[in-house]
C-alpha cells in the first residue's frame, strides 16, 4: 500500500462496504429461499419411498414377475438427468455435480437431458448429445414437469432408446454439507432384504404386471421431483454459505484497508509536521 494515498484507500474501503451489503443481502436471501426449500425437501421424500415400496411388495410376492422395467435393454445409450442451478455465487454447487457426470460420461455412449441454465450452458459448451433443452430454468420446473419428463423417459426406455437413466442432483445433508450424488432410474435395481416374501399375495386389479408398469413412470416422477427439491435446498444452502464467507472476507479486508487508512494519515500528519519544523 506504500505509494498509495488516504483518499485511495478510502474509496476502496467504501467499495468494500457496498460489497458486503451486497452479500449480506444475498445470504439473507437464500437463508429465507432455504428454509422454503427445506419444507419441500421434507414433504417429497415420503412420496416416492411408498412408491418404491409397493413395487417391492410387487416383486416379492410374485415369483414369475417380469417386467421391461427390471432388464437392461442390449442396445441404446446411457441417459443422463442432470439437476443444476440457474445463477453462480453458490460456492461449489454447479461444479462439483457437473464434473461428476462428465466422469461418468466418459465411460459408455451417453446423452444428457439438463435441467438448469449452468447445466444447459456446460453441455452445450462441450457439444454433448442433448436430448432436451426445454428446461433451462430449474427454479420454473413443476411436479408436473417431473411427471412428463418420466413417463417420456420410460417409454423411451421399453422402446430399447435407452440401456440405462441415471439423475444426477446434490444431495442436501445439512446447511453446511452438500454433496453430489447420483441415483440410477432405470433399470430398477432391486435388493433382496432377506426377507421372505409374504404367505398371502397381494391381488391387483388389472394385474400386478399391469400395476406395476402403471407405477413405474410415477415412481420415477417421483423421485426427479424429489431430486429437484433436493437440489434446490443444497443450492440455496451452499449460496448462503458462500455469501456468509464473502461477507467476512469483506469485514476482513475492510479492517485491513482502515489500518492502512490510519497508518497512511498518520504518516502525512508527521510529514506535514516535519516540514513545519524544517521551515521554522
Amino acid at each position: 500500500m506504500a505509494g498509495v494515498s488516504t483518499k485511495e484507500i478510502k474509496n476502496r474501503i467504501r467499495s468494500m462496504e457496498s460489497t458486503k451489503q451486497i452479500t449480506k443481502a444475498m445470504e439473507m436471501v437464500a437463508a429465507s429461499k432455504l428454509r422454503r426449500a427445506q419444507a419441500q425437501v421434507d414433504s417429497a421424500r415420503p412420496y416416492f419411498k411408498i412408491l418404491l415400496s409397493v413395487i417391492h411388495d410387487i416383486i416379492k410376492t410374485n415369483t414369475d414377475f417380469d417386467s421391461p422395467y427390471l432388464n437392461a435393454p442390449k442396445t441404446g445409450k446411457t441417459l443422463f438427468v442432470v439437476i443444476a442451478g440457474d445463477r453462480g455465487l453458490a460456492g461449489g454447487y454447479n461444479s462439483n455435480v457437473l464434473k461428476m457426470v462428465m466422469a461418468e460420461m466418459a465411460k459408455s455412449d451417453s446423452v444428457v437431458l439438463p435441467i438448469g441454465k449452468k447445466a444447459l450452458d456446460f453441455f452445450r459448451a462441450r457439444k454433448a448429445d442433448i436430448v432436451s433443452d426445454a428446461y433451462p430454468v430449474a427454479e420454473a420446473v413443476q411436479v408436473g414437469d417431473c411427471f412428463t419428463i418420466a413417463k417420456n423417459i420410460a417409454k423411451a426406455f421399453k422402446s430399447g432408446e435407452y440401456c440405462s437413466v441415471s439423475v444426477a442432483y446434490t444431495n442436501f445433508v445439512s446447511v453446511l454439507s452438500q454433496t453430489p450424488d447420483m441415483k440410477a432410474l432405470l433399470p430398477l435395481q432391486y435388493e433382496d432384504d432377506g426377507e421372505e416374501a409374504k404367505k398371502s399375495e397381494i391381488l391387483y386389479e388389472g394385474g400386478s404386471v399391469e400395476v406395476f408398469d402403471a407405477i413405474v413412470p410415477e415412481y420415477m416422477g417421483g423421485v426427479l421431483y424429489g431430486a429437484l427439491c433436493e437440489s434446490r435446498a443444497a443450492e440455496q444452502a451452499a449460496r448462503r454459505t458462500a455469501m456468509d464467507s464473502a461477507t467476512s472476507n469483506a469485514e476482513d479486508m475492510i479492517a485491513d484497508l482502515s489500518l492502512k487508512f490510519n497508518r497512511a494519515r498518520q504518516a502525512a500528519i508527521t510529514q506535514e509536521i516535519t516540514e513545519i519544523v524544517a521551515g521554522a
